[in-house]
């Protein structure tokens, strides 16, 4: 991804009152083509043109969110298979497990389905991601405009900033569970032979078809299951919406942090709002997306093990993932079907103890620090690309 180069060419004179006001006190203008993912931290949120009082640039939020997302996506993939295989066993004795761990289960995968198994669920993984970017980067920007023009307010507080963050994780959450439900299914559906889906994830002698594609689980499920199989897992989904929340408040606090006055060489000194500010770096952004990332990841963690296992095709109705139980998802014999958030999240606790909560934990890590670091930078970069607002230009 490209730096920032000429970033300090068209930067608004702009500065942060008062030193930064608590670090959570942000500045609606920015300084360069660096995203609004900060929120409005100085050199983070571009000043918006307008045309009778509509945003023009929003399309620059969501075209660098879609594509920050989809190059995250095709570049991690294989992690995000192997968490969730991870994460939906639920078997007490690990050493009957199809997978024993992260490094035996690249191996397995690597040996039985080769590297096509790796990108199981990579159309609806991309499509899904490259949508959420796209719609959480677009509202979140603006549920901190209409804050700032509700209260006429220059810095927006950290509580403002986490209810942007929350309606932007809720819209998205409303709006792609689908494809999620999708995605995880067919990471799980490990390729199996003619014989092996005739006979595979049987109960009461019923046999079912794998999926065929991204197209055809959608179908399948909304003729099967209905609306209410599009949505399962929802529950922890919205509460996962403090995952954004809790990432990007971090952010805004580590990015207002690093954001540093302009020397007085490349500065006029007559301007009447003081010196202009240097944002982070896209290479600085990324770490401070790894960081903020870990943080959120490490607190809302358990919410995603109990939705990869409500959103799995049910041993009922599943396919066959080791070739020896008849299950869809590696479920162990005996083990609960998974219906709800608060029973679900009890019955992991009771069978599995804690660690049961964390589960895929270390594939996780491997995934997502890097794929929020390059989920920023790729931003940053394509947000600067696209180049800066017609008020920031005429500064």
């Amino acid at each position: 991804a490209a730096g920032h180069s000429g970033a300090h060419a068209a930067r608004p004179r702009r500065d942060l009152r008062g030193g930064m006001e608590a670090a959570s006190a942000t500045s609606s203008r920015t300084s360069s083509g660096v995203p609004s993912t900060s929120g409005a931290s100085s050199g983070t949120m571009t000043t918006v043109s307008r045309v009778g009082g509509m945003e023009t640039r929003w399309w620059r939020d969501a075209t660098s969110g879609a594509a920050a997302g989809m190059v995250s996506v095709l570049a991690l993939h294989p992690l995000d298979v192997i968490k969730t295989r991870l994460q939906v066993q639920d078997g007490v004795d690990r050493r009957a497990a199809a997978y024993r761990g992260t490094v035996h289960a690249f191996r397995t995968v690597a040996r039985q389905e080769g590297a096509r198994g790796f990108y199981a669920g990579v159309v609806p993984a991309v499509v899904g991601s490259t949508v959420s970017w796209g719609v959480y980067f677009t509202c979140y920007n603006n549920a901190k405009a209409r804050y700032r023009r509700a209260r006429d307010l220059e810095h927006l507080p950290s509580h403002l900033h986490l209810a942007s963050a929350a309606e932007a994780g809720l819209v998205v959450s409303l709006a792609t569970n689908p494809i999620w439900v999708v995605k995880t299914r067919l990471q799980l559906q490990k390729k199996t032979s003619q014989s092996e889906a005739a006979n595979a994830g049987v109960r009461g002698g019923t046999a079912v078809r794998p999926y065929r594609g991204f197209v055809d689980a959608l179908a399948q499920i909304a003729r099967n299951e209905g609306i209410a199989g599009l949505y399962k897992g929802l529950g922890p989904s919205v509460f996962l919406v403090s995952h954004g929340a809790l990432q990007f408040a971090a952010y805004e606090r580590l990015r207002a942090w690093r954001t540093k006055p302009e020397t007085t060489f490349t500065t006029k000194t007559d301007d009447p709002n003081g010196p202009a500010t240097v944002p982070p770096s896209a290479f600085e952004c990324a770490w401070l997306g790894v960081a903020s990332k870990l943080f959120a990841s490490t607190v809302t963690y358990p919410s995603q093990v109990v939705r990869a296992r409500m959103q799995q095709r049910e041993r009922s109705v599943g396919v066959r993932l080791d070739g020896k139980q008849n299950a869809g998802s590696g479920s162990a014999p005996n083990a609960p079907l998974y219906r709800g958030f608060f029973s679900s999240l009890r019955d992991i606790i009771r069978r599995e103890g804690a660690s049961g909560l964390y589960k895929g934990m270390v594939p996780n890590v491997l995934r997502t620090l890097p794929s929020s670091g390059v989920t920023f930078m790729v931003y940053e970069s394509v947000r600067s690309f696209l180049g800066e607002d017609d008020e920031a230009r005429r500064r």
